[in-house]
């Protein structure tokens, strides 16, 4: 059976479901990691996408647990490929272990500078220097549909939206037909940005969502966005900070709150980043009556 369409999943009449996860460092964390691809099947979500490490670390681990998805599962793999440490001729060997594998959806990124995200980006001498890049070659390399980042709270080396809706539209035109957000913790943010964007192009964004469940997550969440969490959300969270299960309990009904608005306000879906847990992720989906029936 050919792989399902995302950009046609994602205009359907019902909102779209995806899971991510991240690769396993380890064999043990690989069982949890399987334990919760199994789990979220069950589901039926739209699609699922492992990431790469931080600073594109374990790519190899990427493309082995995507090629096993596609390989193992009933699951529609999105895979990631970054810009990150890679020539173009590295990024064409992994477009093809990828084609392969049967998977032709594909997250186009330039990915984060090694070992600091925040730092300053220098290509690979041989490598690709934006995202569009990425997406113009893998364009050129076989019959993928291909996804791009978005960035509500605007991307830090970014001046400001103005710029960031400008990237996108070049995306688009290099050719992606969908894009996916860092996650959400704000929705005016995400909804301000995906109109800004419809202005212009005809480019399906979903917002990505974690529901926090500690709070050391926060400082980490923090660090990937590159730029601080709304006070509100901080706030509700360490109220009740003495109570591990209440500060899990509020960050899977802030999750909720932001899903039923976004979703409302007319989102294709929900993008659900798991942490490679499936418990929080599927109250979530609980609470918001997304049963693979229903959808």
């Amino acid at each position: 059976m050919a792989p399902r369409s995302i950009p046609a999943l994602l205009a359907g009449k019902r909102p779209s479901v995806s899971f991510e996860f991240f690769p396993p460092k380890d064999d043990a964390s690989e069982a949890v990691l399987w334990d919760a691809i199994r789990r979220l099947e069950r589901v039926r979500p739209d699609f699922v996408s492992v990431t790469y490490g931080a600073g594109g670390s374990t790519q190899d681990r990427t493309v082995r647990v995507t090629e096993r998805i596609a390989r193992e599962t009933t699951l529609t793999p999105l895979a990631h490929l970054t810009c990150v440490g890679a020539s173009v001729e590295d990024i064409r060997r992994v477009v093809g272990q990828y084609a392969a594998a049967g998977v032709r959806n594909i997250l186009a990124l330039r990915g984060d500078p090694p070992g600091d995200p925040g730092g300053a980006w220098v290509a690979h001498p041989e490598g690709l220097d934006h995202a569009t890049d990425l997406v113009a070659l893998i364009r050129t390399l076989g019959d993928f549909t291909i996804g791009v980042a978005a960035f509500p709270d605007v991307h830090p080396s970014s001046a400001d939206l103005d710029q960031d809706v400008e990237v996108m539209l070049k995306k688009a035109d290099a050719g992606a037909s969908f894009a996916v957000t860092q996650m959400v913790f704000d929705a005016d943010s995400y909804l301000r940005l995906r109109d800004r964007v419809a202005q212009h192009r005809d480019l399906p964004i979903t917002p990505g969502l974690m529901p926090v469940t500690n709070l050391r997550q926060i400082t980490r969440m923090t660090q990937l966005m590159g730029t601080p969490l709304p006070p509100a959300v901080v706030g509700r969270l360490e109220a009740v900070s003495d109570d591990p299960a209440a500060v899990r309990a509020v960050g899977v009904q802030i999750a909720t709150e932001l899903a039923q608005r976004m979703l409302a306000e007319g989102a294709p879906g929900l993008h659900f980043i798991t942490m490679n847990r499936s418990t929080a992720t599927l109250e979530v989906y609980d609470n918001l009556g997304l049963s693979a029936t229903a959808r």
